[in-house]
């Protein structure tokens, strides 16, 4: 019966095996198999290296600074800013103002016109009412 060549690790073991039981494999063969298995398990290594480096730079690149917000807080800041923009759209004693929100790490700062010191005081009591504000800085300017 032919046998037929296989190239799962199983048949090279066996093969392998052969040589050895008949005395045909050779200093040179052993060495170049052991510099082939070398190769395999670097290349492994440093793949698996890449592998936790790219992980490890993502991490790093979505946490904060002191200068610089975190994805998530962006996100959260985001949020305050339009919750805030559409209570002040919503109300009808602001309609007619143009005010600009910017929210930084949860601190909100109103900037803009109004034409009395009572629209900068409501103004800065509905945004301290939005749920992750953690203080307000009222810039608003009576004209």
């Amino acid at each position: 019966m032919e046998r037929r060549w296989s190239a799962g690790p199983e048949r090279f073991a066996e093969t392998f095996d052969t040589f050895s039981r008949k005395g045909l494999a050779t200093n040179h063969f052993n060495t170049n198999l052991q510099r082939g298995v070398t190769a395999i398990k670097k290349k492994n290594v440093v793949i698996r290296c890449l592998v936790l480096l790219m992980l490890i730079s993502t991490l790093v690149a979505c946490t904060s600074t002191r200068t610089h917000e975190s994805t998530g807080e962006y996100v959260d800041d985001s949020v305050i800013t339009t919750k805030v923009k559409s209570l002040l759209a919503n109300d009808d004693f602001f309609k007619s103002f143009q005010i600009s929100v910017e929210t930084y790490k949860g601190i909100v700062q109103l900037s803009g016109f109004v034409n009395s010191q009572q629209a900068v005081d409501k103004a800065g009591e509905i945004v301290r009412n939005v749920q992750g504000v953690r203080s307000v800085k009222n810039n608003l300017i009576v004209k």
